[in-house]
Parts: C-alpha cells; sequence; structure tokens
C-alpha cells in the first residue's frame, strides 16, 4: 500500500506542476501532508516535517548566503568581462552560445556544488539569451544535464557516497569511469548543438553592436510553452518583438534585466575587481578543501563583499533588498521541499518503494546487475534523494550482484549514471537556484529538461557498457 501511494504522491506532484494548476511549493507542502494523512500518519506530520526541515536547514543557510554573495559579485560587475567575453566569443550567435553555457557550466562544476554552478553560469548567460530572445528553458537544461555529468566528481557526493555504502575506494569508482563520462559530455556539446541550431533558426543571427541594443522587453518565450509573445526574424537578421522597436543604447529603456551588461550602473566597483576576484577564488578554494562547512564560508563571504564593496549601511541594505525576492523564493523552495521529503521518508514509502523495484527483478538478470543497476538509476534518483538511493538501495542492489559474481565496483560505478537526470529532480535544492534565477517554471524546465536529461544518462550507460567499464 505504502509502495502505491508513493508513487501515486510522486505522480500527483509532477502532474500538478507541469500542466501548471498548482505553484511547485504549493505542491511540495501540500500534497505530501494530504497523503501523509491518507496513509493514517497524519499525527506524525509535524515530526516528519520538522525532520525534513532540519536536514535541509543548512542548505537553506547555503543557498542564501551564496545568493546574497553572488548577487553583490554581479552588482560589482566581477562577471562582466565573462559575459562580454562570451558575446564577443559567440558572435551573437545562439547555438554558440547555447555550447558556450554547456561548457561553462560543465568547467564551474568542478567546484562539486551545483548550486554554485547555477549561481555563476546563469549570472554569466543570462543577459545573453534576454538581449537574444533565446528560449531560457534551453538554457537551464543544458546547464542541468551539463551539471549532472560532473556531479560524479570524487568530491561532488554521488560517487563518495557510493564508496561509502559498499566500502570501495572513490577512485576505483571515478577514475575506471572517466571515459565514459567524457563521452556523456561530449553528448551533452551534440545536444547544445541541436538545441543552438534549433535557436538559431528561430532568431536568426544578430551583429554585436545589435546584441547589444536595448529593447522593450516581451515576455518570455519557453519552448515546449504555449504562450508568450511571438518573435520574427527580420530580413537583413535583426530580431524584433511582437511589439515596440528597437531603441538607442542609451534609451530611458534601461533594463533592470540586463544590468548585468550595464557598464554605467551605480553599483559597479572597478577598483575592487581584484579583490573581489580573489575573494571569489579563496571561497570556492576553501570549498573544495573542506576548511569549513559551506554554509558558514558563504555567510563569511557575503558579509566581507557587502563590508567591503558597501561600508555605508544604507547601501547595504539597499543591495540585500534587491537580492530579497531571490533569497526568499530559493529558501522557500527548500523548505518546502523538506516536507516533501520528511514525508516520503518519514512514513516509509522511500523504503517500499525501493524494496518493491528491487524485488521485481528477474533472477535471470541477475548477472547482469550492473547494467540493471545503471538503469534504476535514473528513476531512483530522480525520484529519491541520493542519501535515499545510495545508503538504501544500493547495498542491496550490490548483495544481489555479488550472489551472481558482479563485483561491488560495477554496481557502485552503475550508480552514478543517473546523475545527469538527477539534478532536475524536484528533490535536488540546486535547481531551485537554477530556474528561480533564470525565471523560468519549474514545470516547464522539468517538461523540457528530462528527456534530454535521461538520454545522456543512457549514453553514459552504453559508453560505460562498450568500455567495458560496467
Amino acid at each position: 500500500m505504502l509502495t502505491i501511494l508513493g508513487f501515486a504522491m510522486i505522480a500527483t506532484f509532477l502532474v500538478l506542476i507541469m500542466t501548471k494548476k498548482m505553484s511547485p511549493i504549493a505542491a511540495l507542502v501540500l500534497i505530501p501532508a494530504l497523503f501523509c494523512v491518507a496513509v493514517g500518519q497524519g499525527a506524525q506530520l509535524g515530526d516528519y516535517v520538522i525532520e525534513g526541515v532540519g536536514t535541509l536547514a543548512p542548505t537553506a543557510a547555503m543557498l542564501m548566503f551564496a545568493i546574497v554573495y553572488f548577487g553583490v559579485m554581479i552588482d560589482v560587475g566581477l562577471f562582466d568581462p565573462v559575459v562580454r567575453g562570451i558575446l564577443r566569443f559567440c558572435k551573437a550567435d545562439p547555438m554558440r552560445i547555447v555550447v558556450g553555457t554547456a561548457l561553462l557550466a560543465a568547467v564551474v562544476s568542478l567546484d562539486g556544488d551545483g548550486s554554485t554552478t547555477f549561481m555563476i553560469t546563469v549570472s554569466a548567460m543570462y543577459p545573453l539569451y534576454k538581449r537574444l530572445k533565446m528560449s531560457l528553458v534551453v538554457m537551464t537544461g543544458v546547464a542541468a544535464t551539463a551539471n549532472g555529468v560532473m556531479n560524479t566528481l570524487p568530491w561532488g557526493g554521488p560517487t563518495a557516497r557510493a564508496a561509502t555504502a559498499l566500502k570501495v575506494d572513490a577512485a576505483d569508482i571515478f577514475v575506471p569511469m572517466i571515459p565514459a563520462l567524457a563521452v556523456g559530455l561530449l553528448a551533452v556539446v551534440l545536444l547544445a548543438c541541436v538545441l543552438g541550431r534549433r535557436e538559431r533558426r528561430r532568431l536568426g543571427m544578430l551583429t554585436l553592436d545589435e546584441a547589444l541594443v536595448t529593447e522593450p522587453e516581451p515576455e518570455t518565450v519557453l519552448v515546449g510553452a504555449g504562450g508568450g509573445d511571438r518573435l520574427t526574424k527580420a530580413p537583413e537578421g535583426t530580431v524584433t518583438g511582437g511589439t515596440g522597436t528597437t531603441g538607442g543604447a542609451e534609451d530611458a529603456g534601461a533594463d533592470e534585466e540586463f544590468k548585468g551588461l550595464d557598464p554605467h550602473r551605480s553599483t559597479l566597483r572597478p577598483k575592487l575587481y581584484w579583490f573581489n576576484a580573489g575573494l571569489t577564488v579563496a571561497l570556492l578554494a576553501a570549498m573544495i578543501l573542506e576548511l569549513m562547512p559551506i554554509p558558514v564560508l558563504f555567510l563569511l563571504g557575503a558579509a566581507l563583499a557587502l563590508t567591503v564593496n558597501f561600508p555605508h549601511m544604507p547601501d547595504q541594505r539597499a543591495r540585500i533588498a534587491a537580492h530579497a525576492d531571490n533569497v526568499l523564493n530559493v529558501s522557500g523552495m527548500v523548505f518546502a521541499a523538506a516536507v516533501f521529503t520528511g514525508v516520503l521518508t518519514g512514513t516509509g514509502m522511500v523504503e517500499h518503494m525501493a524494496d518493491w523495484l528491487v524485488g521485481a527483478i528477474p533472477d535471470a538478470m541477475g548477472p547482469h546487475m550492473a547494467v540493471v543497476t545503471g538503469v534504476l538509476s535514473l528513476p531512483l534518483t530522480y525520484f529519491m534523494s541520493n542519501d535515499g538511493f545510495y545508503f538504501g538501495v544500493l547495498p542491496v542492489l550490490a548483495e544481489a550482484g555479488a550472489a551472481h559474481g558482479v563485483s561491488s565496483l560495477e554496481i557502485a560505478r552503475a550508480s552514478v549514471v543517473g546523475q545527469p537526470l538527477h539534478m532536475s529532480s524536484p528533490l535536488v535544492p540546486a535547481v531551485y537556484v537554477l530556474v528561480g534565477m533564470a525565471k523560468v517554471e519549474f514545470g516547464d524546465h522539468t517538461r523540457f529538461t528530462v528527456k534530454w536529461a535521461v538520454l545522456t544518462s543512457l549514453v553514459v550507460l552504453a559508453a560505460g557498457i562498450l568500455f567495458g567499464i560496467i
């Protein structure tokens, strides 16, 4: 019964947010609350929620102060050279910009933290997508999938969890998987080329000067969404909106959405550029070296960045207020997700769902348990947290494989192939940073991204099998 209700709860949540019948925050809170009552454990709802909130509180704190920190870095102009450099390199070509998004997300993912990756990637690329009126779900989909491939780094989380759960060395899992992961990353780049070419056909190409012209901003056009202003392509390739005309760079349309490229905004601190760059590098290095918990690092970094760049209290309050919407949206989503995960775990739904899936595996598949694990890692890491999968399900799969002569290392390597899909799971706090900063509906992101993420995961699995790694 708990198995059926668990799958029903997840399906109900996904249908409601993808059809936009409920907002993600409301669905994350109300759906699990109703199902908790349905399984007869309504009296324990408070305990489950508090436990879930306690588990995710450090993540919420990290996101709050990380958003403030990177928001301040955007305000003071730290990423302006990156934005302008990418635009000049891409020559306002939508295909190059989408490929650049994939490469930037992959490189920044080396720090091992998805939230930081999405903050930096969106900060750098968002103004370009808005200037060229490109689809924002293309940006979020490519960034999430690229980060998912790179999330398999030993310090990224899943590999370390698999190594701990199966008592093997993380290097023995990751190093042999490098060829398969490289193929997966290549698949993401090829996907970016395909999506970029589609955007190029839709929008045409602009010159650099045309791309830098500020226009009145129409409603965001989302790939796969039904609404929004329709864009038309002028004969010369200049993109114009459904309404309005192109204005001059000095026009009153000094759109806030494009302030990342505004060279005259009052918050710029050019004299402190190298201080801010050094502080950001030091912060990321401290994260990788695990000198302190990540929430503490971002708390200290945000306080230092505000104090040095904006020494006057009114200016500090103004910067905090400017980023309050992002902070509230993302942290609120994380705490709402705590209700979902708390109920899913506390009621025992996760455990029963995992047991059912493992029990459904035919005995004849025993010698192929590594491949089975790879396939199961897609839905299980999407519908469960990484902790639930790697510490709850993976040991059972490894034991079943051992009975048929399949080594724990093969099982462990196969278990990480679902990460490209996992990074778009509604149970991953970082994805709310991505869609929140990109101003994309979570349902639109899910509908667009899931199919490409599944394809990327299957490419990694197929490459692992082909190379004899899995």
